[in-house]
């Protein structure tokens, strides 16, 4: 996958504090690629140095063909990128349009790409309708929806949004989420940071746990394979010593827990499981169902953070 971020032993120290240490990182072209961790991980510093809103203390990155802090890229960095940060920093006195009207063109977008770009876009958020309101009397998930149409006003080719869905209700929440699972369809570059654990499983195709350190990367399932690998789980009628022996006999390990269960430790599980239910209807066993155990997101990523402290 062609690499659109690129980053080698990123650093950013504030004095003596190090807030993102020896970060490299790949998100191809076309990814969603997310970034989980506590508070103070250095996810803004991160999403900050690459929008090059902050300089990097040491290390290299680049967004697409510029690099960041070589002075002649940055403007041709912000130029492709778009950003919701944080703290949205709306004009409040000003229209919804008039808003996002005024961004566009400060990046130099015509007249038919903004008049074009901002109906698209407000419909697919269900903000069409009010164009003509000031900002100041919407509630903070309409800002946030607002915000995210300003970062894309320009079309770029790498979107970063931090924390979009924070201090959202349920219903907002879905709508960005919706919104950015549209983007993705789109194959735009997003890079997400985000503490909500579902809402990095639901959308992105890589995650990376940092704790101002990389700590993981790879996708959902990788991540949550990573923690206890893959595990058949059998319910049966009953569990007894001569169904527990016929599986240990295929060298397997198994754990019985409660409600007559064995918990089954596979490398495969298509390939293994229709022998492990064989030598247990041998011995007796009579099966209820089966299924597959996977770790959450969660547990990997406590597990994970809890490590680095």
């Amino acid at each position: 996958m062609l690499g659109l971020i690129e980053t080698s032993n990123l650093t950013r120290k504030f004095g003596d504090v190090t807030a993102v240490e020896d970060l490299t990182l790949h998100v191809g072209e076309g990814e969603v690629f997310g970034f989980l961790g506590p508070n103070g991980a250095g996810k803004t510093t991160t999403i900050r140095m690459l929008a090059c809103l902050i300089s990097k203390t040491s290390g290299e990155a680049r967004i697409g063909e510029y690099e960041v802090g070589n002075d002649a890229d940055v403007q041709k960095i912000r130029k492709i990128i778009g950003l919701m940060p944080d703290n949205v920093g709306l004009y409040e006195d000003l229209s919804t349009y008039r808003n996002l009207d005024f961004y566009g063109r400060l990046y130099e977008c015509t007249e038919a790409q903004r008049t074009e770009r901002i109906e698209h876009f407000l419909r697919m958020l269900g903000l069409w309708d009010v164009r003509d309101r000031a900002v100041r009397t919407f509630s903070k998930g309409m800002k946030q929806k607002l915000a995210i149409v300003r970062a894309l006003i320009h079309e770029p080719r790498v979107l970063f949004l931090d924390e979009p869905t924070a201090n959202l209700d349920p219903e907002f929440q879905k709508t960005v989420r919706d919104f950015i699972l549209e983007l993705k369809h789109e194959k735009r570059t997003i890079f997400l940071n985000t503490h909500n654990l579902d809402e990095a499983q639901r959308i992105c195709d890589r995650i990376g746990i940092l704790n101002t350190r990389l700590v993981a990367v790879g996708d959902p399932e990788q991540l949550t394979e990573s923690l206890e690998g893959r595990k058949t789980v059998v319910q049966l009628a009953q569990v007894n010593s001569a169904i527990t022996a016929a599986v240990e006999r295929r060298g397997l390990r198994y754990v019985v827990s409660s409600g007559n269960k064995l918990v089954i430790d596979v490398s495969d599980p298509e390939k293994e499981n229709p022998g492990i239910m064989e030598a247990i209807v041998a011995a007796g066993g009579h099966i209820q169902f089966i299924t597959e155990k996977h770790a959450t997101l969660e547990e990997v990523y406590l597990k994970l953070v809890r490590d680095e402290q």
